[in-house]
Parts: structure tokens; sequence; C-alpha cells
């Protein structure tokens, strides 16, 4: 997914504020399901929570810059799933965040449902 930064995503330096990486990347997982013909966040009673999640910033983007998001599925288990997604300019590697996110069902943890894991298998 391409993203443009913008005046707003930066901060006073002109500089991209560096918890907007993190929104790209939540941007990115829903462009995914819009894609799959999900509508994420439906349901109140539904949905993946951030479990855990790990980042790495490694450079800088400034206003008018075009990044991409990748995005990876490294590991599917019954509730959670592991992905890498990572933010680049051209060939250059900005941001890099592992996270968990577990599926839940009115505030439970539950077995990620058929149809939500094959869609994520799709990134593996």
């Amino acid at each position: 997914m391409k993203i443009r930064i913008y005046y707003e995503d930066t901060d006073a330096g002109g500089i991209t504020y560096h918890a907007n990486y993190i929104k790209f990347c939540e941007r990115a997982r829903s462009e995914y399901l819009f894609s799959q013909d999900i509508m994420p966040g439906d349901s109140s009673s539904y949905g993946f929570v951030v479990r855990h999640m790990e980042v790495d910033y490694y450079a800088v983007s400034t206003l008018g810059d075009i990044l991409t998001v990748k995005s990876d599925v490294l590991n599917i288990k019954n509730s959670s799933m592991e992905l890498l997604q990572e933010i680049y300019k051209d060939d250059t590697r900005l941001f890099s965040m592992k996270l968990i996110l577990v599926y839940v069902e009115s505030c439970k943890a539950e077995n990620i449902p058929e149809n939500f894991r094959n869609i994520f298998m799709k990134l593996l």
C-alpha cells in the first residue's frame, strides 16, 4: 500500500512523527481486509486486537515522500497470528514492526474463524 506524507503527518522538525508509522501499518491491514470484501470493525463484538508489538526505526521520511507498506503473516495459531509490517521509501527500509494480533469475540480470545484464517493465509 502506498502512503503520501502530508504536513499533518510531520512533527515540528518536518520529519514524519514516529507514531504515524504504526497508523500507516494499521491502514494497510484495514486496506487488505477491504480488498477481500471485509469491512473491518463492522461489529463491536469481534475483531483482532494487538497483544504485542516490537518496532524499529531505521531512517526518516519527510513531507511529500511516498512510502510503501508491506505486510507478511509470519505465523498463524488457533487464536492469534504474528505479522511483519515494514515501511519503505523506494528501496530504503524506514520502519519495521512485528506484532501479535489476537482474535476476540465479546472481549474474549477465540479461535480465528476459517474465513479470516483463509484470508490471512494468502499473506504467508
